[in-house]
C-alpha cells in the first residue's frame, strides 16, 4: 500500500508531503539572488536550511535526505520536516474567534527570538541606511529586468518614496544599530508558514539561501508579518500585532520606520510574484501588482512630516494640534512649553510680559523659535512626525522650518487658524477666568501681533470661529488623515 502524496511549489522548491513527513527540494534555477543550479549547492542549501530553522522549529526539521540515481550516486538532496496540522495554520486561523490569541503569541515568541537571535558587527552593518538602500534598488533592478509585469510608473513612484526616507534618517538607522535592533532574524516570516500549536508556535521556512538577506533590523520580521496579515485581509490584526510586538519586545520603534519596513516587505512579495508570473502562473502578475500597490501605501504612510500648526493667540491653534496629535499619534512641540523650560518655570508658571518685551521681545521670541526647530529637527531624524504649535507671525522662522523640513527630507504642512478679533476676544477673557493657562497672551499680546503679523501665502488657512468639529475635520481633511495611523501609536 503506497502513501497518497501531495505536492505544493513555491518560486524556488516543491515540498513533497507523504504522511507524518514532508520532503522539500531545490528547484535547479539561478535567480541571481540565488544559484541552485548545481547539485552541490542544493545539497548545501539543504543544509543551510536545517540549520538556520532549527534556531525556530528544533522539533520541525529532522535533517537532510540523499537521494540515490540507478548508479548508486547522488541524485538529489531534500529537507526532511515533520508535517504540521494544516487545521493549526495561523492562516487557516486568522478568521476564527481564536485567532487575535494566536497572533498574540505569535508576537510574543517572535519578541523572544529576537532577543536572543545572533548578533555582530557585520549583522549590525545590514541595518545601515546604505544597506537598505542597496536592497531597495536592488529589488527594484530585479523587478524591472522582469519585463512588463509591474507598471514602471509605479516602480519610479515607490523608489523614490523609499529614497526619500531613507535620506532624511541616517540618525535613526544608526540608533537602531547602536541600540542592538539589528539580528539575525527569520527572513520571512508570512502567516502560510506558522503554526500554533498548544505548546506555542512554530516558525517554519525561514530565509536560509542568503545570510544577509536575513540579517537587518528586528522590523524587518515584525513588518513582513503586519504586511501579511495585510494582505490576507486582517488590517486590525496586523495592527494588533505591531502593538504586540511592541510590548513584549519593549521596542520603542517610531511608527514610520515600521511603515518603511512593511513597504519593503511588500515590495520584497512583489518581486517574489513577479518572478512566478515570468515563470509562467498567470495569477502572480496580479497579485505582484497589488502587492506593489500596498508597498506603495506603506510607503506614503511612512512620510515623515513637519506640520506648522500658526495663528495669534486664541485662534484655535492648539485645539488643532491636539485634534492632528489625537487623530495621529504624532509628537506636538509646544513654543509656549519650550519658553517656560527655557526661563527655567512650570508650564503652568505666569510669566506673562508686556507685548515685544522680556521674554516676549524679538531676541527672547527668536531663542525659543530656534530651541522648537533643533528639537523638531531631531525627531524627524528619527523618523518622528512633529506637530509645532507657535504662532509663526514671522516670514525669517516659516524659512527656517522649511529649511528644517528640507534637511530632514520631510514633508512641510503649514496650517493658519484664524479666528475674527471679537471671537478671538471673547476666547482670551474666558481663557483668563479658568485655570491657570500654558500660554500667557492677553488681548494686548494678540493686537501687537496681529499689527505685526506677515502674511503667510503658503499656509492653509483653517477657521475657527464655527463648530469644533468642522474646525478640526477641515484641518484632518487637508493633512489626509481622519483616524489613526496604520501602526498604533504609542500611549
Amino acid at each position: 500500500m503506497t502513501s497518497h502524496l501531495d505536492v505544493s511549489e513555491t518560486h524556488i522548491s516543491k515540498l513533497f508531503f507523504v504522511g507524518e513527513t514532508v520532503y522539500k527540494a531545490n528547484k535547479a534555477l539561478d535567480l541571481g539572488f540565488l544559484d541552485h543550479t548545481t547539485l552541490e549547492a542544493r545539497r548545501h542549501a539543504c543544509e543551510r536550511e536545517v540549520t538556520v530553522n532549527r534556531r525556530f522549529a528544533p522539533d520541525v526539521y529532522h535533517g537532510v535526505a540523499t537521494l540515490l540515481g540507478p548508479d548508486g550516486a547522488p541524485c538529489e538532496y531534500l529537507v526532511v520536516m515533520r508535517r504540521m496540522p494544516d487545521d493549526r495554520r495561523l492562516t487557516a486561523l486568522l478568521a476564527e474567534p481564536e485567532g487575535p490569541d494566536c497572533v498574540r503569541e505569535v508576537a510574543r515568541a517572535v519578541a523572544a527570538i529576537h532577543a536572543v537571535a545572533p548578533a555582530s558587527a557585520g549583522i549590525s552593518a545590514q541595518g545601515s541606511v546604505e544597506a537598505v538602500r542597496r536592497n531597495w534598488l536592488d529589488n527594484f533592478d530585479q523587478m524591472r529586468a522582469l519585463g512588463d509585469i509591474l507598471p514602471e510608473t509605479t516602480l519610479d513612484r515607490a523608489g523614490d518614496a523609499a529614497l526619500r526616507y531613507l535620506e532624511g534618517r541616517q540618525e535613526l538607522f544608526e540608533h537602531r544599530r547602536h541600540a542592538g535592533r539589528i539580528r539575525d532574524g527569520h527572513g520571512d516570516l508570512l502567516a502560510d508558514d506558522i503554526f500554533c500549536l498548544a505548546d506555542g508556535p512554530r516558525l517554519l521556512d525561514a530565509l536560509a539561501f542568503r545570510d544577509d538577506l536575513r540579517h537587518g533590523d528586528v522590523l524587518l520580521d515584525a513588518g513582513f508579518l503586519a504586511m501579511d496579515l495585510e494582505r490576507l485581509g486582517h488590517p486590525d490584526l496586523a495592527q494588533r500585532f505591531l502593538a504586540w510586538y511592541r510590548e513584549y519586545s519593549a521596542d520603542n520603534f517610531p511608527d514610520s520606520l515600521a511603515q518603511h519596513y512593511i513597504a519593503y516587505r511588500a515590495q520584497v512579495r512583489a518581486k517574489i510574484g513577479a518572478m512566478r508570473a515570468h515563470q509562467g502562473d498567470p495569477a502572480a502578475a496580479e497579485a505582484a501588482r497589488s502587492l506593489l500597490a500596498l508597498c506603495q501605501r506603506h510607503l506614503d504612510a511612512a512620510r515623515v512630516r513637519l506640520v506648522l500648526v500658526g495663528g495669534l493667540p486664541a485662534t484655535g491653534k492648539s485645539t488643532v494640534a491636539d485634534a492632528v496629535v489625537d487623530a495621529t499619534g504624532w509628537t506636538v512641540l509646544r513654543s509656549d512649553e519650550v519658553r517656560k523650560e527655557l526661563a527655567g518655570l512650570a508650564h503652568g508658571a505666569s510669566m506673562a510680559d508686556a507685548p515685544g518685551a522680556g521674554r516676549y521681545s524679538l531676541d527672547e521670541r527668536a531663542a525659543v523659535y530656534r530651541e522648537c526647530l533643533r528639537r523638531a529637527g531631531r525627531l524627524l531624524s528619527l523618523g518622528e512626525t512633529v506637530v509645532l504649535d507657535a504662532s509663526f507671525t514671522e516670514v525669517e522662522w516659516r524659512t527656517e522650518a522649511a529649511a528644517v523640513a528640507v534637511g530632514c527630507a520631510a514633508d512641510l504642512v503649514e496650517l493658519c487658524c484664524v479666528a475674527p478679533f471679537a471671537v478671538a476676544e471673547r476666547r482670551l477673557r474666558a481663557r483668563s477666568m479658568s485655570e491657570p493657562s500654558i500660554s500667557d497672551a492677553d488681548a494686548a499680546v494678540f493686537a501687537h501681533l496681529r499689527a505685526t503679523t506677515a502674511p503667510w501665502a503658503r499656509a492653509f488657512v483653517v477657521d475657527t470661529r464655527g463648530p469644533r468639529e468642522k474646525t478640526i475635520a477641515a484641518a484632518l481633511a487637508h493633512l489626509g488623515v481622519s483616524a489613526p495611523s496604520g501602526v498604533p501609536a504609542r500611549g
